[in-house]
């Protein structure tokens, strides 16, 4: 069982155009859709589709559109009951595949109601595999706020007597920094080639996306014994991994993109399918990779089934075998 936390869900509208985007001009979509989002509501969602089981954990009001959406798509959910309605987030897809987003800031959460999505996400925690602490925090939240979730699952598998959940976190700014640097500890962290330029104080993002090198070199820049591993995404290159002991780089295969929205989640979503799964660690890089690269074919924010997922087609190199800490 994986559990992913989405302290700040959204409702996905996507909109896609035949044409350029003109901004001031008057244009027809050729297609809409609407799914429920947020990083950890597309793990989750990914997750399933490749047979593997999840929940996910939100806050979000009872008759609220969003717990309609996740009923209906079949996606196993723990709400936590707070004010105001879930955002919504648009994403318009032009001809040639150039993605706009506008991301509302969604609903702000007051001390109760963060109390009791900690407590929930604790509680839901017990006994699983792995947690997901995934997307941007809500209005409201301390920057600190994801560190109090792992503080508090690890307290409640510690007196359930169940081993704790290993830790996977999807997020960016100032919350990523917070996690990083409380030196609680996590397994994994997948930023993107920005975020992870971000987490380190690299100027350098184009770099980070010309070649796999500087961003390996960045995240073995991170203290083991704050991060075990990360799973750096670089848009159409592919995707490095960087543990303790080693490095690996899988360049993804050549699609037709479609959306790029939720790419990156359902690469997280790929790479915890394998590892759940008993998968090397270069298995599992392959079909985070494969993943990602399936998700853009497909339109909107809909996730590949596992027959979608080609892991095949991706070819694995080790970069390098030093110990992350010669590099500190």
């Amino acid at each position: 069982m994986i559990v992913t936390l989405t302290a700040n869900p959204s409702l996905d509208r996507t909109v896609e155009l035949a044409e350029a985007l003109e901004p001031g001009a008057v244009q027809r979509a050729t297609s809409t859709r609407q799914d429920p989002g947020g990083k950890g509501v597309n793990v989750t969602r990914a997750l399933r589709a490749s047979g593997v089981d999840s929940i996910a954990v939100l806050p979000a009001g009872a008759g609220d559109a969003f717990l309609a959406a996740l009923d209906a798509e079949g996606v196993p959910h723990r709400a936590v009951p707070i004010d105001g309605a879930v955002r919504t987030n648009l994403t318009i897809v032009d001809a040639a595949g150039v993605t706009t987003k506008v991301n509302e800031p969604g609903p702000e959460l007051d001390a109760d109601a963060q109390e009791r999505l900690v407590e929930a996400t604790a509680a839901a925690s017990v006994g699983a595999d792995w947690l997901v602490l995934a997307g941007s925090l809500p209005p409201g939240a301390p920057d600190d706020f994801y560190v109090r979730v792992v503080a508090a699952a690890r307290a409640a598998a510690d007196r359930s007597g169940a081993p704790a959940p290993r830790i996977a976190v999807d997020t960016s700014g100032a919350a990523l920094a917070a996690l990083v640097e409380s030196g609680v500890g996590v397994d994994l962290i997948k930023p993107n080639a920005e975020e992870l330029a971000e987490l380190t104080d690299s100027s350098d993002e184009a770099a980070l996306e010309s070649g796999p090198e500087e961003a390996i070199d960045l995240a073995r820049s991170i203290p083991v014994e704050r991060v075990r591993a990360s799973l750096v995404t670089l848009g159409a290159e592919g995707a490095a991994l960087v543990t303790e002991d080693h490095a690996w780089f899988a360049r993804a295969p050549r699609v037709v993109p479609r959306s790029t929205v939720g790419a990156g989640d359902c690469s997280l979503a790929g790479f915890l399918v394998a590892a759940v799964e008993g998968a090397s660690p270069a298995d599992a890089l392959a079909r985070a990779v494969a993943s990602g690269a399936a998700a853009v074919a497909l339109p909107g924010s809909a996730v590949p089934t596992r027959d979608q997922v080609d892991p095949a087609r991706v070819v694995v190199t080790e970069v390098a075998a030093q110990p992350v800490g010669d590099h500190q």
